[in-house]
């Protein structure tokens, strides 16, 4: 595709153009389910019906696993020399970089997303998949140190059969997250994107073909959760599930994988993030507009969301002000229109999910400030403003539960010791941002802070080189980074007795 759209018009154009793969990928092939069952697609802007998908369940599965078995088996790809499994996906890459303008419009008319933000999704998923194919070639096992009688060797070797399923928030850059790393290290893989955000992954199963990888060792299986997603998960022939998706769904993937074969699981889960901000702050300004963007961004349906708010009482009501300010100049719009910061909400079950919590914390008595009311939007979309509470209390519903909405919490204290209090007190611990101007205090706070990233003096910063992932219930894996990789590997130990 060689189109380079711009305006709002440009995409508009290339939406009404666009057609669509609606066929499950399996053994290099696009085929229709075993059972013929489809199920819809639909865009949340606008409420029109974009396709009929193909609906995977065990049979489906069950055959996808066999084929990545086979091909795993037979080495073509798990036995390639790293550099030419490095030389393949940075052509796959190339292909994505030359199709990135499609993939952005698929994952926008998919979940609602502005299409600004997917196109730098692209960006993310791209140099996600650059990345790990460089990184492939460079990788050494390592020798113990043994007496002159004995070699001993720490290899790693592919795990086999890689099962991922992904989020519908951030479609193409959750599956380079996975597919990535998996398929560098030399695995077969088969994905279950989201039903509410198939349309990329599909997409990407052709350019996955026109790369050149081996039949066999990515496919492609849209469907539902409690179906296809549940049939890998509880299959004797994968050895490995990576999953990014809600808390309440990583807890049943490990009892899936403990009813099985106890394949190895990577999950990251839910956050209810806490965005720490100190009076010493500089330029207050520039702090707020991070903070609402912080959760705001992509409707607030991320993971890492800084949707708990603790601001120091000394400043606290000067910088709700300056927050709501710039949350004003954060409403949703078309997301075909690049100068949108929001679009819609993904589909009809979020929509009103997001306004049950919103209900919930009037009646629970939090200070309502802006936002709360739905859109009426006449394209017939799902919108909602950006919403933000104070007076929040740690016994409130929206104080506690992740919304996955524009939904802002704003709790005040008094000290640092009080600040982590508040921070730590949640079941979650995927993200933490902390802005001060004193280096002593970012150092303590940063140490005491549960939360598998933290970041100081920015929101979700970060590069292919940091590792992301959560611990308590937000999981136990890592995404991006060499340590991903070994997520996808098994260490082998070779002894070896010499003659003397």
């Amino acid at each position: 595709m060689n189109a380079q759209p711009q305006t709002r018009a440009d995409w508009q154009t290339l939406a009404q153009s666009q057609a669509f793969e609606t066929r499950a990928y399996i053994n290099d092939d696009f085929v229709a389910s075993q059972s013929g069952e489809t199920f819809e697609t639909i865009n949340p802007a606008t409420g029109v019906r974009l396709a009929n998908i193909a609906s995977c369940d065990q049979a489906d599965a069950d055959i996808a696993v066999n084929h990545a078995r086979r091909a795993f088996e037979g080495g073509e790809w798990s036995r390639l020399p790293p550099i030419e499994r490095k030389r393949t996906l940075l052509r796959l890459a190339d292909l994505m970089e030359a199709n990135k303008h499609e993939l952005a419009l698929l994952d926008t008319l998919d979940m609602g997303k502005p299409v600004s933000s997917s196109l730098g999704d692209m960006a993310g998923a791209i140099g996600c998949l650059r990345h790990h194919a460089e990184t492939i070639d460079k990788l050494y096992g390592e020798v113990a140190p043994t007496g002159e009688d004995a070699l001993g060797l720490v290899l790693r070797e592919p795990i086999g059969v890689v099962a991922s399923i992904v989020p519908w928030n951030f479609p193409l850059m959750m599956t380079a997250w996975k597919i990535a790393p998996a398929l560098a290290a030399g695995n077969s893989v088969i994905l279950k994107p989201s039903e509410k955000s198939p349309l990329s992954a599909l997409r990407l199963a052709s350019l996955v073909k026109e790369a050149g990888l081996p039949s066999g060792v990515f496919q492609v299986l849209p469907g539902f959760g409690h179906t296809v997603g549940k049939a890998l998960a509880l299959s004797m022939d994968v050895d490995c599930l990576s999953f990014t998706g809600s808390t309440q769904v990583g807890k049943q993937l490990l009892q899936y994988a403990g009813q099985s074969n106890l394949k190895k699981v990577y999950l990251e889960c839910g956050g209810k993030s806490p965005n720490i901000v100190f009076a010493d702050c500089k330029d207050l300004d520039a702090v707020a507009r991070n903070a609402a963007a912080a959760i705001f961004r992509n409707q607030g349906e991320v993971c890492i969301a800084g949707s708990r708010l603790l601001v120091e009482n000394s400043i606290r009501e000067d910088f709700i002000e300056r927050v709501l300010a710039a949350a004003e100049t954060m409403q949703p719009g078309d997301p075909l229109d690049p100068e949108s910061f929001m679009g819609a909400i993904v589909d009809e079950a979020q929509y009103r999910r997001v306004l049950d919590y919103i209900r919930q914390g009037v009646e629970e008595g939090a200070r309502l400030r802006v936002g709360g009311e739905a859109i009426d939007a006449e394209s017939g979309g799902l919108f909602i403003p950006p919403t933000v509470f104070d007076s929040v209390t740690r016994d409130m519903t929206i104080g506690r539960e992740e919304i996955f909405g524009p939904v802002l919490a704003v709790f005040g204290f008094d000290t640092e010791e009080e600040a982590i209090r508040l921070a730590n007190d949640t079941v979650y611990g995927l993200a933490a941002g902390l802005w001060s101007q004193d280096i002593d205090r970012i150092m303590r706070v940063s140490r005491r802070l549960q939360s598998g990233q933290v970041y100081v003096n920015n929101w979700a910063g970060g590069d292919q080189t940091m590792p992301f992932g959560g611990v308590k219930q937000s999981g136990n894996g890592r995404d991006k980074s060499y340590h991903s990789l070994e997520e996808y590997s098994d260490l082998k130990t070779v002894w070896v007795s010499l003659a003397t």
